[in-house]
């Protein structure tokens, strides 16, 4: 039968799911609401859906190397719990390794890759929450390569709480590498090096510096010299070359890949859940919502 604009909208209200799921669960009961309602259920949709406007600000990073492509991904759950559930581990890693498999541009086209179970990788997340009981997204995630002159560093703090992936030329020592994502795990920096800074952030930092020396009443003569001076302190807290070296602050993280013949192409440090606006919860309330699960 004819399946109406109308009777999709109703299903679609009554739980949440996707018009296209509601109409296909519309045409495989022959219009009935209650089958296509239970349809739904059955398949996790109407279930996923409901979770759809919770916060998922916990999670997981992860970072998986494959030969010489490797991703970093943030996978994201509602509960720290959940992050911790087996289940949820096991989807982590299913998600990392078909990502590096199909290597799709972004988020909205990894939804769509088919999973070697024929379903899509969005439908694979559905079915998943259905399991797990909390809303599940697939958040980000970088794919990066390297050639044989270069290494992979994969490093994640806190059982994957922040995850960092570099790639480190002119070396093929892992350790290097990895010492590299530690660094870059503990002291946050935003670019590789000075060249990266994008110029008008340059140009903005330059400006608020030279304001403040002016208000300070130093003499204009010697603002300048201030405020490059100043400047290189900013390189400092953004820059990961000028860095101190989280292992060893006597040298500059520059100064230890000298040492070593290396350089760093690239950097990507997730941490999970930032950004993100996340809920004020009682604690003891939390327990008992997975309790009853």
């Amino acid at each position: 039968m004819a399946i109406s604009a109308k009777l999709v909208k109703e299903l679609r209200e009554k739980t949440g799911a996707g018009m296209m799921d509601c109409k296909k669960a519309l045409t495989e009961t022959d219009g009935d609401m209650e089958a296509a309602v239970a349809y739904l259920r059955e398949k996790g949709i109407a279930k996923a859906a409901k979770k759809a406007d919770r916060v998922a600000a916990e999670g997981l990073t992860k970072v998986e190397v494959k030969g010489n492509k490797a991703v970093i991904v943030e996978i994201n759950a509602e509960t720290d719990f959940v992050a911790k559930n087996e289940g949820f581990l096991n989807l982590v890693d299913t998600i990392a390794n078909h990502l590096l498999d199909h290597e799709p541009a972004d988020v909205d086209a990894a939804l769509q890759t088919t999973m070697s179970s024929g379903e899509t990788l969005e439908t694979y997340i559905t079915d998943q929450i259905a399991k797990i009981g909390e809303k599940i997204s697939l958040r980000r995630f970088t794919i990066a390569e390297k050639d044989d002159n270069s290494v992979f560093g994969a490093y994640l703090h806190m059982g994957g709480k922040i995850g960092v992936l570099s790639v480190v030329q002119g070396t093929t020592e892992e350790q290097v590498a990895k010492d590299i994502s530690m660094h870059v795990a503990a002291i946050n920096p935003r670019y590789s090096s000075r060249d990266s800074v994008p110029a008008e952030e340059v140009d903005q930092e330059r400006e608020i510096l030279k304001q403040q020396a002016l208000n300070e009443g130093k003499p204009e003569k010697i603002v300048e010299k201030m405020v490059e001076g100043r400047l290189k302190k900013f390189f400092e807290q953004v820059v990961l070359i000028d860095q101190p070296f989280v292992k060893d602050g006597d040298q500059t993280v520059e100064d230890f890949l000298k040492s070593k013949g290396a350089t760093v192409s690239t950097f990507v440090r997730y941490e999970v859940g930032e950004g993100i606006e996340k809920r004020e919860d009682n604690f003891a309330d939390e327990v008992m919502s997975q309790v009853k699960k």
